[in-house]
């Protein structure tokens, strides 16, 4: 027999529905992410880390699981919202359904309930603290202990998903650069595009200072992706300037942009409900050219469309830029070697039109 479950937000708004995953209780950022497929990539991304995703495809769980498509070594997701899972998984890569895995990795979330109400509820009134429970039927005492904790604004979580030990992505065929990458949050598929590209990886923590960056001697410094508060990460921004001031090439994805941009003296936000799927409309001015682009962040640059920006380290411009709403997706240096994005060009899921900005960090290296 299936349990019924909760959701309760922040602001009292509340949906019934069933146990999905794991029976208990969890709390954390509600947010709302369109992409329709992808799955297994979401739920295994650290930039997902104490964010409840709800799902705006009905239909999850379709393909199942398998053992190749996680993105780390674990489920990050703080619980799961969707609408209709797959009662019986049917895909030829599949060894096994999500509904175990959830459950096997002990991720409480809920389903059959209206997810479009809800993505437009969090549309309209922003990403907020959530909490689902099918332990507990009282909506007013579950929303009680949902305004008891704490916000993403102010979040310092890059330790709390970081390697704890160095590893090392050896380059596919024959080697060109070395690359240390410092992980905020890494997924997988960042270290696997630089392979591709004769680069190997070594992935060392967040804490990582430059002379352990500088240890094994990199052509390049990668910053990744990564969850919570730009606001926060003193240490990554005090690294990035470091980096710059040596020239040592330098890329950012996602947090790392965020990070860089703190790091040239641009100042970062909160959005109102995030970019979170796998079809956004981004520009590349440098190009002209439009990409359907995969992102996944609830914080932004604040830096101007319009003009470049004159800083320590010289001219800075966006070079990329969503045309759905004109938040800032991309910032290029023009005096030092540094680049980044705010969305995602290694996207295992797809899209896959923005995977030439590997190409482009390698012509970078190659420059040198």
């Amino acid at each position: 027999m299936t349990s019924k479950a909760i959701l309760v937000l922040e602001d009292g708004r509340t949906f019934t529905g069933e146990a999905y995953g794991a029976v208990g209780e969890t709390f954390g950022e509600a947010v709302f992410t369109t992409g329709m497929t992808g799955y297994q990539e979401t739920l295994t991304d650290p930039s997902f880390h104490r964010q409840v995703v709800v799902q705006t495809a009905p239909h999850i769980g379709n393909t199942g699981v398998n053992g190749e498509d996680d993105e780390s070594d674990r489920i990050w997701v703080a619980g799961y919202v969707v609408r209709d899972p797959a009662r019986t998984p049917s895909n030829w890569r599949s060894t096994g359904s999500l509904t175990d895995r959830l459950e096997r990795d002990g991720v409480v979330g809920i389903s059959g309930i209206d997810t479009r109400a809800l993505t437009r509820h969090l549309r309209e009134r922003g990403s907020m603290r959530v909490g689902v429970s099918s332990v507990e039927d009282d909506p007013l005492a579950l929303r009680d202990r949902v305004l008891a904790q704490p916000p993403m604004v102010g979040a310092d979580l890059s330790a709390e998903v970081t390697t704890a030990e160095t590893y090392t992505v050896a380059a596919e065929g024959e080697h060109r650069f070395t690359v240390a990458a410092l992980d905020l949050g890494i997924k997988r598929n960042v270290a696997r595009r630089l392979a591709a590209r004769g680069v190997t990886t070594h992935v060392l923590p967040a804490s990582s200072t430059l002379d352990d960056l500088l240890a094994v001697s990199p052509d390049a410094i990668f910053f990744s992706p990564g969850p919570g508060d730009p606001a926060t990460a003193d240490h990554p921004v005090a690294l990035a300037r470091e980096v710059m001031r040596r020239r040592i090439p330098l890329f950012g994805i996602c947090f790392g942009s965020q990070i860089l941009g703190r790091a040239l003296g641009f100042g970062t936000y909160k959005l109102g409900y995030g970019h979170r799927g796998v079809n956004q409309p981004v520009m590349d001015r440098t190009t002209g050219k439009v990409e359907v682009t995969s992102h996944n962040h609830g914080f932004a640059v604040d830096a101007p469309l319009d003009s470049a920006t004159e800083t320590e380290f010289g001219a800075v411009e966006v070079s990329h830029v969503c045309l759905n709403d004109n938040v800032v997706e991309g910032l290029r240096c023009l005096d030092v070697p540094a680049f980044t994005v705010q969305y995602h060009p290694e996207a295992a899921a797809g899209t896959h039109d923005a995977d030439y900005l590997f190409d482009r960090f390698a012509d970078l290296i190659g420059a040198r």
